[in-house]
């Protein structure tokens, strides 16, 4: 499976397409509704195929609801269900079941093998209109599903996921491998040595998003007087389109950062090895800076691309002391204070450094874990 995303072209037609999303809003919140009545009066779960049977029968009596084509809906009442399963199974750990959202910030609908069609170049027909898209790479494979997205600016994209792709088989090229240490002050400390500062885009770019959105704040929202309610609303969304567009400044920069890091680690390595986070708990504890960061993020384009480069992405057990134990002799501390940066083994006497060692650390993990044996035995054959 793989996921392809296209921009539409700017058009007056588009207009169409915002407006099914806008009653895909009102179609979602309308089965929340009906999950929060049917719970409240039989005490029990509204199952999917029933939700899909009650929508139907409303949508003949509603020319609105009937603009989306029913396996949009159809695929509105299985993302309900899928998040309400998701919620009786991980309620425990701070999951909350699915809410109402504002239908001007809905984002999407989806159509599966039905609704849309590709023509040749760069248009596709979706229900009876045909709009154009910016072709950047071939759709290949069996197009499973195509969905329409909104952004906060009011962007129109087209996000395709084929499968049948052709996948590569492993195969290594360089001989190398690595681990890493994700940590607050480096972003990345390889086993080799080199060290990996991130930009922190978000900090660079805080005083421009303050100034923006006190622009937003101070613009009024309501009546006031000898001031037409179309003046405040135009005023106020081009501040809020500008706080948007300062936001999705910093995110593209990070993305391109990320994929170009990725880019340049899966040239170097063959096997790269890294420690399982738990990134929800961090960013309790560190807020911001574990957001501006995006650890979860990289190693998702990361992955993505060593699987298209035939490199293996390797992720060790978070509970192990990648941190306390000794890369040399294996001596583990019973305890080590965040703020100690370099610490002495008590059995061989090394001095070590807090992220080099866990990289080290890492990467023996790593390596025993796809049957390469320990590093520190595998020298001959595999170049750190």
């Amino acid at each position: 499976m793989k996921t392809l995303k296209f921009k539409l072209y700017q058009h007056k037609k588009n207009r169409h397409l915002k407006r099914l999303i806008n009653a895909a809003g009102v179609i979602y919140n309308h089965c929340i509704a009906l999950h929060k009545r049917y719970y409240r009066m039989w005490g029990k779960h509204l199952s999917c195929a029933k939700l899909q049977s009650h929508i139907a029968k409303l949508r003949k009596r509603n020319s609105f609801w009937q603009s989306v084509g029913s396996q949009a809906v159809q695929d509105i009442c299985q993302r309900i269900e899928k998040a309400y399963k998701l919620f009786f199974k991980h309620h425990k750990k701070g999951v909350k079941p699915p809410g109402f959202k504002k239908v001007k910030k809905y984002k999407s609908f989806t159509l599966k093998q039905a609704g849309y069609k590709f023509l040749e170049g760069n248009k596709v027909r979706i229900g009876n209109r045909i709009y154009q898209f910016w072709k950047s790479r071939e759709i290949e494979g069996t197009v499973k599903t195509l969905t329409i997205k909104r952004t906060p600016l009011g962007e129109l994209f087209m996000v395709v996921v084929v499968d049948n792709c052709v996948e590569p088989e492993a195969k290594f090229t360089t001989g190398k491998i690595a681990g890493f240490d994700f940590g607050l002050k480096t972003f990345l400390t390889c086993s080799d040595g080199t060290k990996i500062e991130s930009p922190q885009f978000f900090k660079q770019s805080l005083n421009a998003i303050k100034i923006a959105s006190r622009q937003h704040s101070k613009k009024l929202k309501g009546d006031a007087p000898n001031v037409s309610n179309a003046s405040l609303s135009s005023n106020r969304e081009r501040a809020r389109k500008n706080l948007v567009r300062r936001y999705e400044n910093i995110s593209h920069r990070r993305r391109d950062w990320f994929w170009k890091l990725a880019h340049e680690l899966t040239n170097r390595f063959d096997v790269l090895c890294f420690e399982t986070l738990n990134l929800k708990g961090m960013q309790r504890l560190w807020g911001r800076k574990i957001s501006d960061l995006a650890f979860g993020e990289f190693l998702q384009i990361l992955v993505w691309i060593a699987k298209k480069k035939n490199k293996l992405v390797v992720f060790i057990d978070q509970w192990y002391p990648s941190t306390k134990t000794c890369s040399r002799c294996g001596h583990v501390l019973e305890s080590l204070d965040l703020s100690v940066r370099e610490w002495r083994c008590s059995g061989c006497q090394s001095i070590n450094g807090r992220d080099e060692n866990a990289a080290l650390n890492i990467q023996m993990v790593g390596a025993s874990t796809i049957g390469l044996g320990d590093v520190r035995q595998a020298m001959p054959a595999i170049a750190v």
